[in-house]
């Protein structure tokens, strides 16, 4: 089972720049679609973005299209989400997510099987 860490959240002002990083370890991530969601205070957790095993597809929801965009790298093992422009609404804990199979069904919490603890993504106005 592979297990996710995120990293490099943290406090920036609007229209600032911020890229996550999720290391996985235990198993290659080669064999997994990965994901990003996120989660504000009292909301539930929402999908952001998404990348298939090879990196060759991808898909961000609307809300973030033209300012985040979601890459890999599998020989480090590590998938990234490089966040622009960012406004206090993007505010929330990100989460990296790993689904073993095909790149067909990715936009909700149950379609993943394993999840990192959480990066916190703070943006002021």
């Amino acid at each position: 089972q592979v297990q996710l860490v995120e990293s490099g959240g943290g406090l920036v002002q609007a229209g600032g720049s911020l890229r996550l990083s999720c290391a996985a370890s235990g198993r290659t991530i080669s064999d997994y679609s990965m994901g990003w969601f996120r989660q504000a205070p009292g909301q539930e957790r929402d999908f952001v973005a998404a990348i298939s095993q090879s990196g060759s597809q991808t898909r961000l929801v609307e809300a973030v299209k033209g300012r985040f965009t979601i890459s890999r790298d599998n020989t480090k093992n590590t998938v990234y989400l490089q966040m622009n422009l960012l406004n206090p609404e993007d505010t929330a804990v990100y989460y990296c997510a790993a689904k073993r199979a095909a790149f067909t069904s990715f936009i909700k919490t149950t379609d993943y099987d394993v999840w990192g603890q959480g990066t916190q993504v703070t943006v002021s106005s």
